[in-house]
């Protein structure tokens, strides 16, 4: 282990990091919210700044890492961002609590959107802003923005993006990774700000526009009211986040495949079909099953699309309250927590790819039941996925299941509802936010012990860097000289 090398990527990153709270400290001056507004950000980048600048005031002589540096890096850094993060909450006095500061912040760098706030709205606007600025960071992930900002990319930076970008591959965006990081976040930023155009010519106030889009973007779902999307009680920016949070949900390497020109290759992506057919099936699902509870179908298809778009996109914004929904209909939704969207987008969850692949793998055992000498080549994007890929997407989903039992078993001693505390872990855990019963989007997460909240917390960034980064972080024999 380069212990040397790992602090000091972690001291640069803090600096960067810092110098994102400038965008918080203007909101606070534009909206006169005086010293009181800016004291808890310039105390927050104050320390940040020398605590970076102590870690990375010498270079190490040997800059080597692999992917298990990669892993230490990107798991320590958004333990350390998060509880960074929650600084300006706690330092203003709005989260007295740090535990509660740090699951609001660990909740806006996962984009998971859920919330401990029982009155959202209180809120200064600096902090508003800043909460749903954490969604902006985290959803492409912080450290690939550093890798498109800082100088001086080592080949091997590839191991960081690797192990921060979620999905069992990040397409073909290997080589070149500051190149690939910069048109990515030049993608992600572009897209983000025609979402806000769009939000303000449905008549949605400015601060909102970039609130919601923040949240649509990094597919987090931090609203600045405490109904949500529902409080505009809008069509039209019901319809315009329902395709952004698609959008964002979907692999950025086709966006990338796009610009180069190969609209016909990003076309014809297996997994973007996957994830289209999902989402079809299960709003006609949706809409069949409460056709009798609306008396309006424009209505019922509305909602019906809105909520799949938030759920599966792993957003988490709302404009019903779907805990009231049929039992089949949220039986759905929580399907779709553990679905996701695509690999290689903003979005949690297991992944488009891997479901499809786990499927695939379930007809193939059919059928090798029937004719067990038959050969069965498992073909995914239109190329034979090797035994060693099928082992470990196979193997991710043991250490998926067997972590969030733990997470489970856990919050079950604190929450004896079970609908409630099954689908705070899947809520969480996927990056979705809104869970069902006590934790549903009429609710929030204010009422668990401190205990459970730190444990969702660390599970929510499990969720985010998809288990294995934290799994080597808190492994002895990652620490142990050799």
């Amino acid at each position: 282990m380069n212990r040397r090398m790992v602090f000091y990527v972690l001291g640069r990153i803090l600096i960067v990091t810092a110098a994102l709270m400038i965008p918080s400290v203007v909101v606070a001056l534009l909206y006169g919210e005086g010293w009181a507004g800016v004291f808890p950000f310039l105390v927050t980048m104050v320390g940040m700044s020398l605590v970076g600048g102590v870690l990375s005031f010498r270079r190490p002589e040997d800059m080597t890492y692999y992917m298990k540096e990669g892993f230490v890096i990107v798991a320590l850094t958004w333990i350390v961002l998060s509880m960074s993060g929650a600084m300006p909450f706690y330092i203003s006095g709005w989260i007295p609590k740090f535990y509660d500061a740090f699951f609001e912040t660990s909740s806006g760098f996962t984009t998971t959107g859920a919330s401990i706030l029982t009155n959202v709205e209180a809120l200064p606007h600096s902090l508003l802003f800043w909460r749903s600025f954490t969604h902006m960071i985290g959803g492409m992930g912080i450290l690939v923005f550093a890798l498109a900002v800082m100088p001086h990319t080592e080949s091997k930076e590839v191991h960081v993006m690797r192990a921060e970008m979620p999905g069992p591959t990040f397409g073909k965006l290997r080589s070149r990774v500051q190149s690939t990081a910069q048109v990515l976040y030049v993608i992600y930023i572009v897209m983000t700000l025609v979402l806000v155009v769009l939000l303000l010519s449905g008549g949605m106030p400015l601060f909102d526009s970039f609130i919601h889009a923040f949240g649509a973007a990094g597919t987090g779902g931090f609203s600045s009211k405490a109904l949500s999307v529902g409080a505009y009680n809008s069509a039209y920016i019901e319809i315009v986040l329902g395709i952004a949070m698609l959008v964002f949900g979907t692999n950025f390497t086709l966006y990338f495949l796009i610009l180069n020109k190969r609209a016909k290759q990003a076309a014809k992506s297996e997994e973007l079909r996957w994830f289209i057919a999902i989402v079809v099936i299960a709003i006609v699902a949706i809409s069949i099953n409460l056709r009798n509870a609306y008396e309006n179908v424009g209505t019922l298809l509305r909602d019906s699309f809105f909520t799949v778009s938030s759920i599966i996109s792993t957003t988490g914004y709302a404009t019903v309250d779907f805990t009231y929904w049929s039992p089949f209909s949220r039986f759905i939704l929580l399907l779709l927590m553990f679905v996701g969207s695509m690999a290689g987008s903003t979005a949690g969850g297991l992944k488009v790819s891997r479901v499809a692949i786990y499927f695939k793998t379930f007809i193939r055992e059919i059928r090798r039941s029937i004719n067990p000498n038959r050969v069965l080549p498992l073909r995914f994007e239109g190329k034979q996925l090797s035994k060693p890929i099928l082992q470990q997407i196979t193997h991710y989903l043991i250490v998926y299941a067997t972590v969030f039992t733990m997470i489970t078993i856990v919050v079950t001693f604190d929450v004896h509802d079970f609908e409630s505390s099954f689908s705070a872990v899947a809520a969480t855990f996927n990056n979705i936010g809104p869970g069902l019963g006590l934790v549903g989007p009429a609710h929030n997460y204010s009422f668990l012990s401190p205990f459970s909240k730190v444990v969702l917390s660390f599970g929510m960034i499990m969720g985010r860097l998809e288990i294995l980064p934290m799994i080597v972080l808190f492994s002895p024999s990652t620490w142990r000289k050799v």
